[in-house]
């Protein structure tokens, strides 16, 4: 078997040992402590999951509702991720940008996404537009400083063997200093997606007619565990499939950096 098959092979092996410890020590917790009393366990909850794929929550099905959170998050995370990335590298490769955007940044960034949803709600109503706002901006924080760091932490001799030859700006970003950033750069991918999930849900909680936060929250209004179990699983299925995608595409993209492997 080739070296990188069975590697593979072995990785997946460990993600099925990780899920089986977690059902099993979900189902214990379930079954032999007070916790079951109002704690369903895996089967039932994943039982519960596929029966809703064709039974419908509220409006639709779950599938339905994964759909409605995943439109609002792909163009906002998108729009947000790419102006994110072109911003930080300006602000790494030229200082006049840095000191312009800088103060601005280091102000709004502790500030929690979720705090700016009243605001949103009164600036772009009760509609997707305010999630679009919120996704975005959630996105956009993660993004940027990553892309940033990136850049800066590019190689200083590497930097000025380029310049020592003739390579003008240019030249020097193309082949030194993005290459180098890349890495970062997906790792600020991968913790704004995870932001723009937890302010989509966030949102949808607050205010939305569907999406899985709507499920969730309809769930505790109804006392009913299993919906917002359902919620749950669906998110972090979508999560880690997105996640992985994300992964997937660093390790074509960026071959010789081994975490994207």
């Amino acid at each position: 078997m080739p070296e990188r098959l069975r590697e593979n092979a072995v990785k997946l092996g460990y993600a099925a040992l990780s899920f089986l410890a977690f059902g099993l020590l979900w189902g214990f917790v379930a079954n032999y402590t007070a916790v079951g009393m109002f704690f369903p366990g895996p089967v039932t909850t994943l039982r519960y999951f596929f029966a809703h794929f064709m039974e419908a929550i509220g409006p639709g099905t779950i599938p339905y509702h994964a759909v409605m959170s995943l439109k609002r998050i792909i163009p906002a995370y998108a729009a947000a991720a790419a102006v994110g990335v072109g911003l930080g590298l300006l602000m790494a490769m030229y200082w006049p940008v840095d000191a312009l955007v800088r103060p601005i940044f280091s102000i709004i960034r502790p500030i929690p996404p979720v705090a700016w949803i009243p605001l949103a709600i009164l600036w772009f109503g009760i509609n997707d537009e305010s999630k679009y706002f919120l996704i975005a901006l959630a996105t956009f924080l993660s993004v940027l400083q990553n892309a940033y760091d990136g850049a800066k932490a590019a190689d200083q001799q590497l930097i000025g063997v380029a310049r020592m030859l003739g390579a003008n700006d240019r030249r020097l970003f193309t082949t030194v200093v993005l290459p180098g950033a890349v890495p970062y750069i997906f790792a600020g991918l991968q913790l704004g997606l995870n932001a723009a999930w937890g302010q989509v849900v966030a949102s949808e909680m607050i205010r939305s007619i569907d999406g899985l936060g709507w499920i969730i929250i309809r769930g505790t209004d109804s006392n009913n565990i299993l919906q917002e179990l359902a919620g749950i699983v669906m998110i972090g299925a979508l999560g880690y499939a997105l996640a992985a995608a994300l992964r997937f595409a660093e390790s074509r993209l960026v071959r010789w950096n081994k975490r994207g492997t």
